[in-house]
């Protein structure tokens, strides 16, 4: 059976805001799978490009959507489940895996359901 590889997204609020790094990593240390990371992680970390309520307004001017440009990153790393731990990261990212249809070879998964799914539940 193969083994999952899990990318984990740093949330705004859980990261930069309240520094807390460690403690998602290491529940996913506990899963059986292969993590890795994004280029951009940890204090680095991109925003998935919903915080502070930027998902329920009109995108600014630019190339680039930000949700896009985390997704593609996310992608990049060749993982098959994509793991955050914040709703607004989840709409991003599931937003991002639908845009790139992708959304039937790569999952989304909050932490908590990953623990869930770890422990049979």
């Amino acid at each position: 059976m193969k083994k999952n590889t899990i990318v984990f997204h740093d949330p705004c609020y859980l990261g930069r805001a309240n520094k807390e790094y460690d403690a998602p990593r290491a529940i996913l240390n506990h899963i059986p799978s292969v993590t890795v990371e994004m280029g951009r992680n940890r204090s680095f970390g991109l925003c998935c490009g919903a915080g502070g309520g930027q998902m329920f307004k009109e995108a600014e001017k630019g190339t680039k959507e930000v949700f896009i440009e985390r997704t593609e990153e996310a992608l990049a790393t060749g993982a098959d489940i994509i793991a955050t731990a914040c709703p607004f990261c989840m709409v991003m990212m599931t937003d991002g895996l639908k845009y790139k249809n992708r959304e039937e070879e790569v999952k989304n998964y909050d932490i908590a359901e990953l623990l869930c799914m770890g422990l049979g539940l």
